[in-house]
């Protein structure tokens, strides 16, 4: 878990603290809130963290979510977390209580999570930071609101349903709101934006690996531009 002093100093540093309900706190500030959408990024070589970073904050999208699928990640997010002051950098991926605590430490600002057990909810609860927990059904949703827990991560979004399943959610539990996450691309993402209970999406498209690799960070940049255009392609983006 993360130190007192780590999360004393998320609550005083804007962008990057909530009180633990999926909700920010007094400043209005929440995840879903700060772009269209959210990179979602692999990284396997820290080298690149800190220039991606800067690509995509360039372009418009500060919040950025460094998946912890690659050993790298850790370091990733600590490079970005003390080089790239635009950046708001998360942890996604966080399958464990540990890896919550992990990632806190290592200055991740949120935690994303592809589902979620009561042990996982509770250290992501007791990190300081926000986070989304994952859910692909009604009754997960149900049980993360019961928890008092509002805002979510609805994966993997095209294979559960899309934005007709995320449509149907909207009348009966109008308080939830979501990031969808998985097989999002730029031609369907206005698509969810477009959504009452959609915030923003998240993807990988604005950071291809071919461009990452190569350190193509003019192209990752205008990728990211045009993803943040979608505020306005999608209609909204609450």
């Amino acid at each position: 878990m993360s130190s007192p002093s780590r999360s004393s100093s998320a609550r005083s540093d804007g962008p990057g603290w909530s009180d633990g309900s999926g909700w920010s706190d007094g400043s209005g500030w929440s995840v879903l809130d700060l772009a269209p959408v959210v990179p979602v990024v692999v990284l396997s070589d820290v080298a690149a963290a800190v220039p991606l970073a800067r690509a995509l904050v360039a372009g418009g999208l500060p919040a950025i979510e460094v998946t912890l699928r690659t050993p790298a990640a850790l370091e990733a997010i600590r490079a970005i977390a003390g080089e790239v002051p635009g950046a708001v950098v998360g942890a996604g991926t966080v399958i464990t209580p540990e890896q919550a605590g992990a990632c806190v430490a290592a200055g991740a600002r949120f935690l994303v999570s592809p589902g979620w057990t009561g042990a996982l909810l509770e250290a992501m609860r007791g990190s300081g930071v926000p986070f989304l927990p994952g859910v692909s059904t009604a009754s997960e949703v149900v049980a993360l609101l019961e928890r008092g827990v509002r805002e979510m991560k609805f994966f993997p979004a095209q294979a559960a349903g899309g934005t007709a399943y995320l449509r149907s959610l909207a009348g009966p539990l109008p308080q939830a709101r979501f990031c969808p996450t998985g097989g999002i691309g730029p031609a369907t993402a206005p698509e969810y934006l477009a959504l009452p209970n959609v915030g923003c999406v998240g993807g990988s498209w604005m950071a291809p690996a071919d461009a990452v690799d190569v350190g193509d960070w003019a192209r990752v940049e205008q990728l990211a531009r045009t993803a943040a255009g979608l505020r306005d392609a999608g209609g909204t983006c609450r």
